[in-house]
């Protein structure tokens, strides 16, 4: 159990350093304050994720600090698109999109946020990490049981609210009778933004948050089946066309 209370303490810097890092750079960039993430609380468990894997499957690779970098950007590549896909799935709603920056591979990610995670997996791997790792091991084991318990709980609790926050969002969303993208987040932003201060964080913590609804979600159910039929039609087309260009060939 000592390994498994180790393992979420990390977890838990890297959700608080990544919350850190992503509000910083907002700062910089609106010269304002902005609670970045998905959950209210200050950490972005998707750099805590990430930050656990790599030490558990890269720290065989740190003598050599070329492969660490390109496994971490892999790593990091696959962690960020399946987290937006998983969200996508479950809460209907686009949280990210990078449509619009080069070499973005479905608007889930792209080359250049991925390089910079790169730099920080070499920095978390050959300088936070020892320190990290250092300091824990030091904790006495009561003390290291309950602060991760602790942090755990309040965790739990933080997901509850962010949740039904994210129902809100949804019940909104699907009370518009439109299956227009653009008209739907815009209306829901407005209203969300005449709601509670955690509302707003969440619309102000994801700028480019595209918001659909059950008809949008139904609307491209049909556009993909469409699709589709379009595709096997023109696959059986250039069958028969093969099959006529053999007999007139005979």
């Amino acid at each position: 159990m000592e390994m498994f209370y180790k393992l979420l303490l990390i977890f838990f810097f890297y959700s608080f350093m990544g919350w850190l890092i992503e509000s910083t750079c907002k700062l910089i960039e609106l010269r304002r304050f902005v609670n970045r993430g998905f959950l209210t609380g200050p950490i972005c468990p998707i750099y805590g994720v990430g930050g656990v894997i790599i030490l558990l499957t890269l720290s065989k690779y740190n003598n050599d600090p070329v492969v660490l970098y390109f496994m971490s950007i892999v790593i990091a590549a696959i962690l960020e698109y399946f987290t937006s896909f998983a969200m996508e799935k479950i809460f209907k709603n686009r949280w990210w999109d990078y449509s619009n920056w080069k070499f973005n591979i479905n608007g889930r990610i792209c080359l250049e946020t991925m390089i910079p995670f790169g730099f920080l997996s070499l920095l978390m791997i050959y300088i936070v990490n020892p320190c990290l790792l250092n300091a824990i091991s030091l904790m006495n084991y009561n003390i290291m049981r309950i602060t991760a318990i602790t942090l755990s709980l309040l965790t739990i609790i933080d997901i509850i609210i962010s949740f039904n926050i994210i129902i809100t969002l949804e019940n909104v969303s699907n009370s518009l009778r439109t299956d227009s993208t653009e008209v739907i987040t815009k209306k829901v932003r407005n209203i969300l933004h005449s709601k509670t201060i955690l509302h707003r964080r969440l619309i102000e913590s994801f700028p480019n948050m595209q918001i659909f609804n059950k008809s949008v979600v139904i609307k491209r159910k049909i556009n993909k089946q469409k699709e589709k039929l379009k595709r096997q039609k023109l696959k059986n087309k250039g069958k028969i066309k093969k099959v006529e260009k053999k007999k007139k060939n005979k």
